[in-house]
């Protein structure tokens, strides 16, 4: 009986040294507040996960000002990758391009090109000096090329086109982040779910109204759909949306709005950039005492040059039942997926 104790104990303590080597080996730990530390992370990771099969990896990200200076376009090429970082308002990865390297394709702090990947816990802030450019502003947080990228408590810090969804083809999912910008702040393509999302709209110094978000929906069937969000104002008046070029889709559902009376009269902007064929939509939006600031209907008349289109923006309760996280993403449930610390 004690040969069979003793082999009994054997068997678990080497179970739980494998099942222990097991995790360190999925996970790379970042020296807090070292940049340097977090690229060779990032190197890595690429390098380890490259295979579209590859295990979950875990990129651990201790509090900290991880400080990318003027560098750009940071990629994660890899896949099934976590960005783990300690705590959203403490772990900060930023970035301060040149104002002369100002655009959408050239400034992200960290730009995505690999699958199944996700952000947790952390904030991306692209410092480049807004107050110093002129006609446009573009200093991307976040470029994602991928797909199926998860966004769970991540605050993202810019002025215009904050985030970048640059996949026709993408499926991206935020849960509970906060997103902060001035025009085209959330803009691209692909169908993107916010889940609880807490969207901020700065103050525009002499330049004019905000714009949330500018979709470009093409080849997906939702577009961007914002669900249970609350839209915090800094001043400057705002509409939720306006079109960028194909058909873009945008649409609102329980949105709770802190300061109703800065949303513009339209709710949408009719002027579109390079398309009036938008698909524009609202339903259950109310301040933030629970109180319905929805008009009954809102009929917008889209413009571009001798164009025009005239939509219905206002949802009734049964269409509005269709925008839920089983109906958008039947096959993938990023609600669904959990991620902790491996110990």
């Amino acid at each position: 009986m004690k040969h069979l104790l003793w082999i009994s104990l054997f068997i678990i303590h080497c179970t739980l040294f494998i099942s222990k080597a097991s995790a360190q080996e999925n996970r790379i730990n970042v020296e807090a507040g070292n940049a340097e530390s977090l690229l060779k992370a990032i190197d890595e990771a690429n390098s380890r996960n490259d295979a579209p099969a590859s295990e979950w990896l875990y990129i651990v990200i201790p509090n900290g000002t991880y400080d990318l200076g003027q560098r750009v376009l940071t990629t994660l090429t890899a896949n099934h990758v976590v960005l783990l970082g300690e705590s959203m308002d403490s772990t900060i990865i930023r970035n301060q391009p040149p104002v002369e390297q100002e655009g959408i394709a050239t400034t992200a702090t960290l730009r995505i090109t690999g699958t199944d990947n996700c952000l947790q816990d952390l904030t991306l802030q692209n410092a480049l000096d807004y107050d110093k450019t002129r006609a446009a502003g573009r200093a991307v947080c976040l470029q994602d090329k991928g797909t199926r990228t998860i966004c769970r408590r991540v605050c993202m810090l810019s002025f215009q086109d904050t985030y970048y969804s640059d996949n026709e083809r993408g499926q991206m999912y935020f849960e509970d982040c906060e997103i902060h910008g001035t025009v085209d702040f959330i803009c691209g393509a692909g169908d993107v779910v916010f889940n609880h999302c807490t969207l901020v709209t700065e103050h525009r110094s002499g330049r004019g109204r905000c714009v949330i978000a500018a979709p470009r929906t093409s080849k997906t069937p939702w577009g961007y759909v914002f669900l249970n969000c609350s839209i915090y104002n800094e001043g400057s008046s705002f509409v939720y949306a306006r079109g960028w070029r194909i058909s873009p889709k945008c649409t609102w559902i329980n949105t709770t709005l802190l300061s109703p009376d800065k949303l513009d009269a339209t709710r949408f902007d009719p002027h579109g950039m390079r398309t009036i064929d938008s698909q524009f939509k609202e339903y259950g939006t109310h301040d933030y005492e629970g109180r319905s600031v929805m008009p009954a209907s809102n009929v917008l008349t889209l413009t571009l040059r001798d164009e025009t289109n005239t939509i219905e923006t206002v949802l009734s309760k049964k269409e509005a039942r269709r925008y839920t996280l089983k109906r958008i993403f039947p096959q993938w449930r990023p609600d669904k997926k959990t991620f902790s610390l491996p110990r």
